[in-house]
This record gives structure tokens, C-alpha cells and sequence, in this order.
């Protein structure tokens, strides 16, 4: 529930630190740490689950290449039905109903799976619907979850923030990964999935404890109609470079990601024979590479620059699927996988971490919610079209012939930084004071990045 309004000045926010032996203040913040503690032990159910269903879906239930892809679609669907009205609500709501209402959905929605195995009554078509409904709620809740960190933190604060959170995300996939393994060997796949269950539950009450006031959404935000609301978001996002290029760079590393994680676990398990615990442990490793590159992506964005990082981030990533393609059943193959692994989600994580904050400190905080839905909607939204692609090639030709199309295709993300001045960038874009500030704000920042690159050229801002 929504705190009792009180006569205070606006939200409660951390000040930004004056030298970097202040930093450890941002884990005395009490809102932060409720938002953090929710969030990570969510991520670790989720883990578990990322263990749990492949598992019982292709071992326990015998789904075909054309039902995993089937079921991959129906849990990337919603992003692109309903990323948009979520930003748009997030922005016109208090955000901490919304992340409260949809853990309580996953909840009660992924309680169902247990108790339908429990009775023999467990069947395919259950997985999917679940699936989709929990996949709907998570849009929601992640909508305002990722607008709401803008409200606890103050700006200058904020790329510090994101790589703690990243990080301690890393670490909770990797101990779910490795729980879940645990889990669906020694109880089996469905009740693993009440781990996940009971996340939610802790996610949902870490939210309610927080107790910051949100700034009240702007009379027009409320009066418009919602149609009116995503157009503005839609429009805030793709006439801005820095947020258009980020986005865009985004949804096509989301495509290529979403080819290659459709057929993923279908290959470890059935042709490369890995164990349950096999395919846990490859995860939970590949997910300290996670851990390391959000840590250490602020280090990295002042060495390198933000541009440059992120573009030697996106290249590397294709290279880190050819241990996957040349692979062979054995446990040699298994650890070169899981190392291969840990690089990419380091890639992942550093742009990950680097991209978001570049993104919410220079969103005015009125569209904070419509910004992160633009993206969700393209970066989520290309999933249900790339699982049927992935599925058709992998029925058509073969899951490695599947492999491989991703491979080639997480090659376009780099054509879009390439082509774009952000790969320039040389220092995080200063935060407005105020919202008509922004703009000159961010201009400013690409300005100085391609002044100080030779050759690099000027910025398409309108």
C-alpha cells in the first residue's frame, strides 16, 4: 500500500558522495537495501527456475524443438503486448503497488505447477499458460521497479547503484543456478519451482517496508489518455541519439540472444548429454562473469569511456559462442563452455550496467517509466519473434544451424554502436538539474567525447 501522504519535501535520496571513500553510505541506505534485497532474491528464485523449467519441460514432459520454442515465445510475448501500457501506467501511478501486485501474481500463478505434478495433472499446455501469465506480471513489476530506482538514489549516485545491484544480481542467479540444480536432483523439476514461488513472496514484502514518498505524477500525466502517454515515451526516446542508439543496440543484441537462448538448453541437455547438475554448475560459473563485469563497470567506463567499452563489449560477444558451436559431449567441453560463458555475461553485464545509467540519468523523471518501457518493449518484444525463427531453423536444419544464425546475427548490435557518435563517448553524460536541462546536458556530453576521439563525428541530435 501506498504510504499516508505526509507533508515532506519530495523523496528521500542519498547525497551524492564527494570523494569515493564515501561510497559504503550507499549501503546504510535503508530504502536501497530493502529494493536490493527484494529484487536479488528474486533473481535467485529465478535462477532456480532457469534450471528447473528447461529441465521439465524437455526431460520430464518431452517437449519437442517445436514446443520449446513455443513455450520461449509465450514467455517473451509479453513484453511486446504489454511493455508499453506498463511504462505508461508506472509513470501515471505509484510504482510500489505495481511491483507488490505483480510478485503476487507470479506467486500464486507458479504455486500452480507443484500442486498440478503433485496430482499427475501436470501437462505441457499448464507450462505455457503459466508461463505467459507470470511473464505478463514480471513486465509489469519490472516496469516500475527499474523506474523506481531514479526515486532512491540521487542521479550522480546512480551508475555506482546499478553496478552493486548487477553484481549482487550475479551472485544471486549464480547461487540460484546452483540451488536449483541441487533442487530439481534431489526433489525434482516442479517442486524446485516453489523456491522461485517463495521469492516472489519475500520480493513483496522487502517493497511494502520501503518507505519513501514518490513524488506525485503531473496532473496531465493523469488526465491524458494512455495511448497519448506511450506516444510521448516513444517519441522522448527515438528522437533523442543516446537513448535511440541504446535502445536500438539493445533490442538486436535481444534478438540475436533471444535465437540462441531459444535453442540453448535444448542442445546442453539432449546433444551435448549434459547432467542436471551439469547445466546448473555451467550457469552458476558463467554467472560470476556477470558479477565481475557490472563490479567492475564504473572502473572501466573511466578507463575507457563508456563508448569505447561498450563497443569492445559487443564485439567480443560473438566470439564467446564458438566454443558452443564446436563442442562436443565431455566434460572438457563443459568447462570451456561455462568459461566462454562468464566473458559473455561479463560483456553483458559492463553494457548492461553502463547503458541503463547513461539512460536514467539523462530521462527526465516524468518518463522515467515510458523510457524503460521503450526499451523492454523492443528489447523483450523481439523474443517471441526470434523463438519461432530459432525453432523453425532448429526443426528445418538442425539446433546448430540455429546456433549459428544467432552468432552471426549478435554482429548487427555492433554496426548500430559503430555507425552511431555514443561510441565516442568518453565520460558518463552530466545529470540535468531539471528536466529542460537535459538536453543540453546530454549534447554537451557527446560534444566532448567526439571532440576528444579523432576522426569521430558529429552527433545527429535534433
Amino acid at each position: 500500500m501506498t504510504p499516508a501522504p505526509k507533508p515532506a519535501p519530495g523523496p528521500a535520496r542519498v547525497p551524492a558522495p564527494s570523494s569515493p571513500a564515501e561510497a559504503p553510505a550507499l549501503w546504510r541506505h535503508r530504502p536501497y537495501l530493502l529494493y536490493v534485497a527484494g529484487e536479488a532474491t528474486s533473481v535467485a528464485g529465478s535462477s532456480v527456475s532457469g534450471v528447473a523449467v528447461p529441465f521439465l519441460a524437455v526431460v520430464e514432459l518431452n517437449a519437442s524443438t517445436a514446443e520449446v520454442a513455443a513455450l520461449v515465445f509465450l514467455t517473451h510475448l509479453p513484453s511486446l503486448l504489454f511493455a508499453l501500457p506498463a511504462g505508461a501506467l508506472a509513470d501515471r501511478h505509484p510504482k510500489r503497488p505495481l511491483m507488490i501486485g505483480g510478485d503476487l501474481v507470479c506467486l500464486i500463478t507458479l504455486l500452480s505447477l507443484p500442486l498440478a505434478a503433485a496430482l499427475d495433472a501436470l501437462t505441457f499446455q499448464q507450462l505455457m499458460v503459466v508461463a505467459f501469465v507470470q511473464a505478463s506480471a514480471g513486465v509489469v513489476h519490472d516496469a516500475a521497479a527499474i523506474a523506481y530506482l531514479p526515486t532512491l538514489l540521487d542521479r550522480s549516485l546512480l551508475q555506482r547503484g546499478n553496478s552493486r545491484i548487477g553484481a549482487l544480481f550475479s551472485v544471486s542467479a549464480t547461487a540460484g543456478s546452483s540451488l536449483g540444480a541441487v533442487l530439481v536432483s534431489v526433489l525434482g523439476a516442479p517442486r524446485a519451482l516453489i523456491a522461485d514461488a517463495l521469492s516472489y513472496a519475500v520480493s513483496a514484502w522487502c517493497t511494502t517496508r520501503i518507505r519513501v514518498t514518490e513524488p506525485t505524477p503531473p496532473a496531465r500525466a493523469r488526465g491524458a489518455r494512455l495511448r497519448t502517454d506511450i506516444v510521448e515515451g516513444m517519441r522522448y526516446v527515438f528522437r533523442d541519439t543516446t537513448l535511440r542508439t541504446l535502445t536500438l543496440t539493445n533490442s538486436t543484441t535481444s534478438f540475436a540472444l533471444g535465437v540462441l537462448n531459444t535453442v540453448w538448453a535444448l542442445y546442453l541437455l539432449r546433444e551435448l548429454r549434459f547432467s542436471s547438475t551439469a547445466f546448473g554448475l555451467v550457469m552458476g560459473a558463467a554467472a560470476l562473469g556477470s558479477c565481475a563485469g557490472a563490479l567492475f563497470a564504473p572502473r572501466m567506463t573511466r578507463w575507457f569511456g563508456p563508448g569505447p567499452m561498450m563497443l569492445t563489449a559487443l564485439v567480443l560477444t560473438p566470439l564467446t559462442q564458438l566454443p558452443l558451436l564446436l563442442a562436443s559431449p565431455g566434460r572438457g567441453w563443459q568447462i570451456t563452455i561455462g568459461a566462454a560463458l562468464a566473458v559473455q555475461l561479463l560483456c553483458a553485464a559492463a553494457v548492461g550496467t553502463t547503458q541503463r545509467s547513461i539512460r536514467q540519468m539523462i530521462t527526465t523523471p516524468r518518463l522515467q517509466g515510458r523510457m524503460q518501457a521503450v526499451s523492454t518493449f523492443l528489447t523483450g518484444g523481439s523474443r517471441p519473434v526470434a523463438a519461432p525463427l530459432a525453432g523453425a531453423i532448429g526443426t528445418w536444419q538442425g539446433v546448430r544451424s540455429a546456433l549459428i544464425a544467432g552468432t552471426v546475427l549478435l554482429l548487427v548490435p555492433v554496426i548500430v554502436l559503430v555507425l552511431s557518435p555514443v561510441r565516442s563517448l568518453r565520460a558518463l553524460p552530466v545529470a540535468p538539474s531539471d528536466p529542460g536541462s537535459r538536453a543540453s546536458a546530454v549534447t554537451d556530453s557527446v560534444s566532448a567525447a567526439d571532440a576528444s576521439t579523432p576522426g569521430a563525428k558529429e552527433g545527429d541530435r535534433p
